[in-house]
């Protein structure tokens, strides 16, 4: 007598649908924007200008590609730190590829990129395999980029100047006559992929469900680790391709730039209404939050506002978007 066993089905869960409070998270973000934009057009009449409106564009490409890939990593319920030395010694080793290799730019753009998806990995193994605090994990991967960007480069910037190419990749216009850079071009791209990638795919779907609760999507059958090893090493390649945008844009690879830029991602991912308790979030949260950094910070310059100042005002920005999400995640479990 033969016993048939049923095999076992596992359903993929789907990325949750938008809530009223996720849309209405979203528009009062974008209504901040334009409150503050209002505000800088009228305390400063060059903000409005062309010129400056492309300058904020500019400045949000690197910290909208450092978001866009935290964005995946705090929607699991996971943080990393190691983006910003992470970007700086990806930037090095574009340096290291092309100028110190000699290898063609094309293939040491990659390389870069590639290497960000590494650190990514690293990230990722660390915590899954592990079983580390992500905050531990990327704190260590900081601490080690910042000090491979300084020995690699021998605490010296290099810089691009026989590789023009290369800074056409950023500071380039494939549109003429309209002064637009391709780095905006590259963040608008890399936003549709991330999308796509949030809402289309079954990464996409498992990042929510892993965020949503780690442990009922183990017992369905998923493998939780895998998955979240993919996840960091998607946000180490966004890691990456920003160290290819700031050292194009600056011609040189600074092996001490990055500090702070992990904390304005993170801030960006939070202003857009990411929760940082997981399962919640969306890249056009995180494109407007992006925004509202870059704006805060070009108005205030336009302003004349000491650099500290600057920074007590960001700082209130932030505690005002965690304080939101936590109210707002208060309110849903009522």
């Amino acid at each position: 007598m033969t016993t048939e066993t049923t095999p076992r089905v596992t359903s993929i869960p789907l990325a949750p649908p938008s809530t009223f409070r996720d849309r209405l998270q979203q528009v009062l973000a974008f209504a901040s924007l334009i409150v503050i934009a209002i505000f800088f057009s009228v305390a400063s009449p060059t903000f409005m200008t062309y010129g400056n409106i492309v300058n904020v564009l500019f400045s949000t490409v690197v910290i909208g590609l450092l978001a866009l890939g935290t964005t995946f990593v705090i929607i699991t319920g996971g943080i990393d730190l190691s983006i910003g030395t992470g970007m700086a010694l990806c930037a090095v080793m574009s340096g290291q590829f092309i100028v110190n290799w000699h290898l063609p730019w094309p293939l040491g753009l990659v390389l870069a990129v590639l290497f960000g998806g590494l650190l990514g990995f690293v990230n990722g193994f660390n915590v899954a395999r592990l079983g580390l605090p992500p905050f531990i994990a990327t704190l260590a991967t900081m601490l080690v980029a910042q000090g491979l960007a300084l020995v690699v480069s021998h605490s010296a910037p290099i810089y691009f100047n026989d590789t023009p190419g290369y800074l056409q990749v950023s500071t380039g216009n494939l549109i003429p006559g309209l002064n637009f850079p391709n780095a905006v071009i590259v963040l608008i791209l890399a936003t549709a992929v991330a999308g796509v990638l949030i809402r289309r795919t079954i990464l996409g779907r498992y990042t929510f469900a892993i965020g949503s609760n780690e442990e009922a999507t183990a017992l369905s059958g998923i493998d939780v680790g895998r998955w979240k090893i993919l996840i960091y090493t998607l946000a180490g390649l966004f890691t990456g391709l920003a160290g290819v945008m700031i050292s194009a844009r600056l011609g040189s690879a600074q092996p001490a730039t990055g500090a702070g830029y992990e904390l304005q991602a993170i801030a960006a991912v939070v202003i857009g209404g990411t929760s940082l308790a997981g399962g919640k979030g969306s890249i056009l949260g995180t494109i407007i939050g992006a925004l509202i950094i870059s704006v805060l910070n070009n108005g205030l310059q336009l302003m004349s506002i000491p650099q500290e100042w600057q920074n007590v005002i960001l700082g209130v920005v932030i505690l005002v978007a965690v304080y939101a999400d936590m109210a707002r995640k208060r309110a849903s479990t009522r």
